[in-house]
Protein backbone atom coordinates (compact mmCIF):
# COMPACT_ATOMS: atom_id res chain seq x y z
CA UNK A 1 0.00 0.00 0.00
CA UNK A 2 0.92 3.20 -1.19
CA UNK A 3 0.27 6.22 0.87
CA UNK A 4 -0.27 9.76 -1.75
CA UNK A 5 -0.70 12.86 0.51
CA UNK A 6 -1.01 15.54 -2.24
CA UNK A 7 -3.94 18.54 -2.25
CA UNK A 8 -4.15 18.92 -5.30
CA UNK A 9 -7.22 16.97 -6.51
CA UNK A 10 -5.68 15.83 -10.91
CA UNK A 11 -2.11 15.34 -9.52
CA UNK A 12 -3.25 13.17 -6.63
CA UNK A 13 -5.99 11.10 -8.44
CA UNK A 14 -3.21 10.87 -10.98
CA UNK A 15 -0.38 9.42 -9.29
CA UNK A 16 -3.24 7.07 -8.01
CA UNK A 17 -4.25 5.62 -11.11
CA UNK A 18 -0.74 5.44 -11.93
CA UNK A 19 0.10 3.30 -9.14
CA UNK A 20 -3.04 0.53 -9.77
CA UNK A 21 -1.83 0.73 -13.06
CA UNK A 22 1.75 -0.60 -12.34
CA UNK A 23 0.74 -3.25 -9.84
CA UNK A 24 0.46 -0.77 -5.91
CA UNK A 25 -2.68 -0.57 -3.77
CA UNK A 26 -3.32 3.01 -3.48
CA UNK A 27 -4.87 5.82 -1.11
CA UNK A 28 -5.03 9.48 -1.45
CA UNK A 29 -4.92 12.02 1.36
CA UNK A 30 -5.53 15.89 1.27
CA UNK A 31 -3.60 17.04 4.11
CA UNK A 32 -1.95 15.69 7.30
CA UNK A 33 -5.06 15.17 9.44
CA UNK A 34 -6.83 12.33 7.47
CA UNK A 35 -3.16 10.81 6.71
CA UNK A 36 -2.37 10.42 10.48
CA UNK A 37 -5.31 9.34 10.66
CA UNK A 38 -5.46 6.98 8.33
CA UNK A 39 -1.79 5.43 10.02
CA UNK A 40 -4.02 4.79 13.16
CA UNK A 41 -5.41 1.37 11.02
CA UNK A 42 -2.71 0.91 8.18
CA UNK A 43 0.78 1.15 8.00
CA UNK A 44 1.68 1.74 4.37
CA UNK A 45 5.28 0.28 2.50
CA UNK A 46 5.82 4.02 1.42
CA UNK A 47 4.47 7.47 1.52
CA UNK A 48 4.58 9.63 -1.33
CA UNK A 49 4.61 13.04 0.78
CA UNK A 50 4.10 16.85 -0.78
CA UNK A 51 5.73 19.61 1.14
CA UNK A 52 3.24 22.15 0.20
CA UNK A 53 0.02 21.19 1.66
CA UNK A 54 -3.22 23.36 3.33
CA UNK A 55 -2.64 21.86 7.09
CA UNK A 56 0.41 21.02 8.19
CA UNK A 57 3.86 21.00 5.45
CA UNK A 58 5.41 18.19 4.45
CA UNK A 59 8.36 18.62 6.47
CA UNK A 60 6.85 18.90 9.96
CA UNK A 61 4.49 15.35 8.44
CA UNK A 62 8.09 14.02 8.13
CA UNK A 63 9.33 14.98 11.84
CA UNK A 64 6.25 13.77 12.91
CA UNK A 65 6.53 10.22 11.10
CA UNK A 66 10.57 10.01 12.00
CA UNK A 67 9.91 10.44 15.84
CA UNK A 68 7.43 7.19 15.96
CA UNK A 69 8.78 4.24 16.57
CA UNK A 70 5.76 2.93 14.57
CA UNK A 71 6.28 4.97 11.65
CA UNK A 72 9.96 5.28 11.73
CA UNK A 73 11.09 3.06 9.20
CA UNK A 74 8.50 3.92 6.65
CA UNK A 75 10.03 5.33 3.45
CA UNK A 76 9.34 8.62 2.52
CA UNK A 77 9.61 10.23 -1.02
CA UNK A 78 9.22 14.09 -0.90
CA UNK A 79 7.44 16.31 -3.63
CA UNK A 80 9.19 19.74 -4.05
CA UNK A 81 8.04 22.62 -6.23
CA UNK A 82 10.86 23.22 -9.06
CA UNK A 83 13.98 25.44 -7.17
CA UNK A 84 12.97 24.97 -3.92
CA UNK A 85 16.31 23.15 -3.39
CA UNK A 86 16.60 23.89 0.74
CA UNK A 87 13.21 22.00 1.06
CA UNK A 88 15.03 19.23 -0.69
CA UNK A 89 18.31 19.40 1.76
CA UNK A 90 15.85 19.80 4.87
CA UNK A 91 14.11 16.37 3.81
CA UNK A 92 16.69 14.21 3.44
CA UNK A 93 18.91 15.76 6.58
CA UNK A 94 15.16 14.64 8.52
CA UNK A 95 15.60 11.26 6.83
CA UNK A 96 13.44 12.08 3.38
CA UNK A 97 14.61 8.24 1.20
CA UNK A 98 14.09 10.28 -1.90
CA UNK A 99 12.37 13.53 -3.51
CA UNK A 100 10.83 14.36 -6.92
CA UNK A 101 10.48 17.72 -8.21
CA UNK A 102 7.30 19.06 -9.29
CA UNK A 103 6.23 18.74 -12.42
CA UNK A 104 7.23 14.95 -12.61
CA UNK A 105 6.00 12.22 -15.18
CA UNK A 106 4.28 9.08 -13.43
CA UNK A 107 6.34 6.71 -15.04
CA UNK A 108 9.47 8.91 -13.29
CA UNK A 109 7.39 8.80 -9.84
CA UNK A 110 6.74 4.45 -10.15
CA UNK A 111 10.24 3.58 -10.89
CA UNK A 112 11.42 5.76 -8.08
CA UNK A 113 9.08 4.52 -5.21
CA UNK A 114 10.47 0.58 -6.89
CA UNK A 115 14.17 1.92 -6.49
CA UNK A 116 13.12 2.99 -2.63
CA UNK A 117 11.36 -0.24 -1.58
CA UNK A 118 14.01 -2.71 -3.79
CA UNK A 119 16.65 -0.29 -1.30
CA UNK A 120 14.46 -0.52 2.52
CA UNK A 121 12.92 -3.71 2.39
CA UNK A 122 14.29 -5.74 4.64
CA UNK A 123 16.07 -9.30 3.94
CA UNK A 124 13.91 -12.43 5.11
CA UNK A 125 16.15 -13.29 7.71
CA UNK A 126 17.09 -9.77 8.95
CA UNK A 127 12.89 -9.52 9.90
CA UNK A 128 12.33 -12.26 11.84
CA UNK A 129 12.42 -11.63 16.13
CA UNK A 130 12.26 -14.60 18.27
CA UNK A 131 12.41 -15.03 21.41
CA UNK A 132 11.27 -18.50 23.08
CA UNK A 133 8.26 -19.90 21.25
CA UNK A 134 7.14 -16.35 19.76
CA UNK A 135 8.16 -14.59 16.53
CA UNK A 136 7.45 -11.63 15.30
CA UNK A 137 7.70 -10.80 11.00
CA UNK A 138 8.53 -7.36 10.57
CA UNK A 139 7.84 -7.32 7.17
CA UNK A 140 4.92 -9.18 7.17
CA UNK A 141 3.64 -7.67 10.60
CA UNK A 142 3.09 -11.86 11.56
CA UNK A 143 3.19 -12.94 15.16
CA UNK A 144 3.26 -16.48 15.87
CA UNK A 145 3.40 -18.60 19.33
CA UNK A 146 4.27 -22.23 18.81
CA UNK A 147 3.56 -21.42 15.61
CA UNK A 148 0.16 -20.42 15.64
CA UNK A 149 -0.68 -16.71 14.07
CA UNK A 150 -1.58 -14.05 16.86
CA UNK A 151 -3.95 -11.03 15.94
CA UNK A 152 -2.63 -7.91 17.36
CA UNK A 153 -4.02 -4.46 17.12
CA UNK A 154 -1.15 -1.83 15.84
CA UNK A 155 -0.38 -0.40 19.34
CA UNK A 156 -0.07 -3.80 20.40
CA UNK A 157 2.12 -4.81 17.89
CA UNK A 158 4.18 -1.62 18.10
CA UNK A 159 4.59 -2.61 22.17
CA UNK A 160 6.12 -5.91 21.08
CA UNK A 161 8.01 -4.64 18.43
CA UNK A 162 9.58 -2.07 20.83
CA UNK A 163 10.35 -5.03 23.27
CA UNK A 164 11.66 -7.98 20.73
CA UNK A 165 14.00 -5.39 19.24
CA UNK A 166 15.15 -4.73 23.12
CA UNK A 167 15.32 -7.72 24.79
CA UNK A 168 16.16 -7.21 28.67
CA UNK A 169 16.17 -3.88 28.61
CA UNK A 170 13.85 -1.76 31.20
CA UNK A 171 11.15 0.69 29.68
CA UNK A 172 9.43 3.07 31.75
CA UNK A 173 5.70 4.15 30.80
CA UNK A 174 6.38 7.67 29.56
CA UNK A 175 9.28 6.55 27.45
CA UNK A 176 6.77 3.70 25.93
CA UNK A 177 4.26 6.33 25.51
CA UNK A 178 6.58 8.52 23.55
CA UNK A 179 7.83 5.64 21.24
CA UNK A 180 4.52 3.93 20.39
CA UNK A 181 2.14 6.49 20.69
CA UNK A 182 4.38 9.57 19.57
CA UNK A 183 5.71 12.52 21.97
CA UNK A 184 3.10 14.69 20.94
CA UNK A 185 0.26 12.03 22.75
CA UNK A 186 -1.85 13.71 25.52
CA UNK A 187 -3.07 10.57 27.20
CA UNK A 188 -1.69 8.79 30.24
CA UNK A 189 0.54 6.24 31.30
CA UNK A 190 -2.23 3.89 32.30
CA UNK A 191 -2.41 3.71 28.73
CA UNK A 192 0.34 1.39 28.53
CA UNK A 193 -0.76 -1.04 31.39
CA UNK A 194 -3.68 -1.52 29.39
CA UNK A 195 -2.47 -2.35 25.98
CA UNK A 196 0.24 -4.62 27.91
CA UNK A 197 -2.60 -6.52 29.60
CA UNK A 198 -4.12 -7.60 26.69
CA UNK A 199 -1.08 -8.05 24.80
CA UNK A 200 0.33 -10.79 27.57
CA UNK A 201 -3.67 -12.61 27.10
CA UNK A 202 -3.29 -12.45 23.53
CA UNK A 203 0.12 -14.17 23.68
CA UNK A 204 -0.86 -16.73 26.13
CA UNK A 205 1.87 -18.56 27.19
CA UNK A 206 4.39 -16.15 26.06
CA UNK A 207 2.87 -13.18 27.70
CA UNK A 208 4.66 -14.48 30.89
CA UNK A 209 7.58 -12.64 28.71
CA UNK A 210 6.20 -9.47 29.18
CA UNK A 211 8.19 -8.56 33.32
CA UNK A 212 6.64 -5.77 35.27
CA UNK A 213 9.21 -4.15 37.08
CA UNK A 214 8.04 -2.73 40.09
CA UNK A 215 8.53 1.29 40.46
CA UNK A 216 9.98 1.36 37.14
CA UNK A 217 8.18 0.05 34.05
CA UNK A 218 8.42 -3.13 31.77
CA UNK A 219 10.94 -5.33 30.16
CA UNK A 220 10.52 -8.43 27.96
CA UNK A 221 12.43 -11.70 28.51
CA UNK A 222 12.39 -15.30 28.11
CA UNK A 223 14.11 -16.96 30.97
CA UNK A 224 13.84 -15.07 34.81
CA UNK A 225 16.97 -14.47 36.18
CA UNK A 226 17.80 -14.40 40.15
Amino acid sequence: MIFCVEDDDSIRELMIYALHSAGFEAKGFVNGMDFFDALQTEKPQLVMLDIMLPDEDGISILKKLRARVETADIPVIMATAKGTEYDKVIGLDLGADDYLTKPFGMMEMVSRIKAVLRRTTPKEKDSLLRMGSLELNRTSHIVLVDGERVQLTLKEYELLRVFMENQGRVFTRDHLLEMVWGVDYMGETRTVDVHIGTLRMKLGVCGDYIKTVRGVGYRMEATVTA
